[in-house]
């Protein structure tokens, strides 16, 4: 044996090799938490800039409004980003943190996130106390006294819970002339209730509000312990709907004698035998406040089985002043000027006609279209670019009262369009008739007078938004309901729709409405 192979030798290789081993393990550790650190701060870094470009975008909504549908759509995108970039931060954060436990050369990283506001003070509080030592844990003492406390507040939600209230009637006799007394049944919105006017104002909201379809509402409750049939929910979904038609009867007394109306229709499946028709819901919402009017706000809502200009003429039979809507020709014979009790003029929503523009000149939807997008027409671009003018003025009216709107708009707005209707006529002399973008143009045109009427009076609005607004729920509801079941139903809806979203615009809670409403 030599030296170099005696055991002490070899011990001594052993340890100098479990020392390197041990050294570039470190080493390794030491890499792995740098990159870790190094890629949580990126992350960090790219979430904060997401965050910055959201609030950046929602400040310029707030200071000059949507701009356009591109913002809107921004806005959208940039909220999905943002989610997406603080949900990898947290990720690359917890990562970084674990790595570096295994190294005492790296420090851990942790994100700086905006100060939280303190939760709502009407919430509950539960204390939860924590044992303390009965004895001191340096000298073993058990002498201690209380200098203070330390809270930490954690939010948490309670499953929703269910009870049953039995309400006691107590029967008496009069021993004097035996007649057997007994309070009163209580009241109950809908006969024969069984549903307390939470459950009934849940279960509403619920299909009307949020769109969740009562067979999906089962579903949930029977999860929750609580089973209730299809048909019990449906029973009194139309027990209630009959019992608050009263309502919709004093909202739709309320809307007719406005001097100025938003309405539109939105299409909504049908089912029939075998197959699904078309149906409409009509909204017509009464909204004084752009200038600065008094009376509260109010849709109203109907249905009707197709889109038969009947259907308006029948809503609207004894209105008579200003409608905002689409160029439907529907609504035609409704600004006949022998019309009883009087003509309706009709003031065209300018969204309506920049919509026809801003489709030849959405770049980002033709970037996604990729090669097979259409090119980009100049001339819808500009005319996009001259009707943003005209929308920019009206942001700034909105709230003034109508005779400062009126004055602001034939100071500033009738050179704007007249400069407009000018562009407009010179460059479609020049276009084929075939011309994508001159199809555009002849919808304003041909119109110029419908379009135009919001200059000469201050309680008119530029667009049609305000009924548009109305529908939206509906139109993303659809998916989810699929369709109505029958007329009738379509009937109950409208009847809903517009209890709810004339909450809406009167900012109250619609199912906390509901529930008073029902319970009184």
């Amino acid at each position: 044996m030599t030296a170099a192979t005696s055991p002490a030798a070899l011990a001594d290789d052993i340890a100098s090799l479990r020392a390197a081993l041990a050294q570039a393990e470190a080493r390794a550790d030491a890499a792995e938490a740098e990159a870790a650190r190094a890629k949580a701060v990126a992350s960090n870094t790219e979430a904060l800039i997401a965050s910055l470009k959201l609030e950046i975008e929602k400040l310029r909504r707030e200071l000059y409004g949507t701009r356009s549908e591109r913002k809107a759509r921004l806005l959208d995108q940039l909220e999905f980003q943002l989610e997406e970039l603080e949900a990898t931060a947290s990720e690359d954060e917890l990562a970084a943190e674990q790595a570096a436990a295994k190294t005492t050369a790296v420090a851990a990283f942790t994100r700086k996130r905006p100060s939280r506001q303190p939760f709502p003070d009407h919430l509950p509080r539960e204390r939860v106390v924590v044992p303390t030592p009965a004895s001191c844990p340096c000298c073993g003492s058990d002498k201690l006294c209380k200098l203070g406390e330390t809270i930490t507040e954690t939010l948490e939600v309670i499953p929703r819970q269910w009870k049953v209230i039995q309400t006691v009637r107590e029967k008496f006799t009069c021993r004097a002339c035996e007649t057997i007394t007994q309070p009163p049944a209580p009241f109950h919105a809908t006969p024969r209730g069984w549903a307390g006017p939470n459950l009934l104002a849940t279960i509403l909201f619920e299909k009307f509000g949020q769109h969740q379809p009562l067979n999906r509402q089962a579903e949930r409750f029977a999860r929750e312990g609580v089973p209730l049939s299809l048909s019990t929910l449906a029973d009194q979904v139309g027990t209630a709907a009959a019992v608050l038609k009263p309502l919709h009867d004093l909202i739709a007394a309320h809307v007719m004698v406005a001097e100025r109306l938003h309405g539109d229709d939105t299409p909504v499946p049908v089912l029939a035998k075998g197959e699904t028709d078309t149906g409409r819901l009509w909204v017509y919402v009464r909204d004084d406040r752009p200038f600065s009017g008094q009376a509260p706000p109010a849709a109203l809502f109907h249905y009707s089985r197709d889109r038969k200009g009947e259907h308006p003429e029948r809503h609207l039979a004894g209105f008579q002043g200003w409608l905002q809507a689409d160029a439907f020709a529907g609504y035609n014979r409704l600004y006949e000027p022998d019309r009883r009790p009087g003509p309706i003029h009709a003031a065209l929503c300018w969204a309506h006609a920049r919509r026809g523009f801003f489709k030849l000149a959405d770049i980002a939807a033709n970037t996604k279209r990729g090669k097979d997008a259409p090119p980009i027409s100049p001339l819808a671009l500009e005319t996009v670019k001259r009707i943003d003018a005209i929308f920019d003025l009206e942001r700034a009216l909105t709230g003034k009262t109508a005779a400062e709107r009126l004055a602001a708009r034939q100071e500033l707005g009738v050179p704007l369009a007249d400069a407009l209707e000018t562009w407009l006529r010179t460059e479609r002399a020049r276009l084929s008739r075939h011309a994508p973008v001159a199809k555009a143009m002849d919808y304003m045109l041909t119109r110029w007078d419908g379009f135009t009427r919001f200059l000469g009076d201050g309680r008119l609005c530029l667009t049609n938004n305000a009924a548009e607004r109305g529908l939206r729920g509906i139109a993303l509801g659809r998916k989810a309901w699929l369709f109505c079941g029958s007329d009738r139903g379509g009937q109950r809806a409208a009847v809903l729709y517009g209890l709810i979203t004339t909450a809406k615009l009167n900012d109250v809670d619609p199912q906390a409405w509901l529930a008073v409403t029902v319970r009184r």
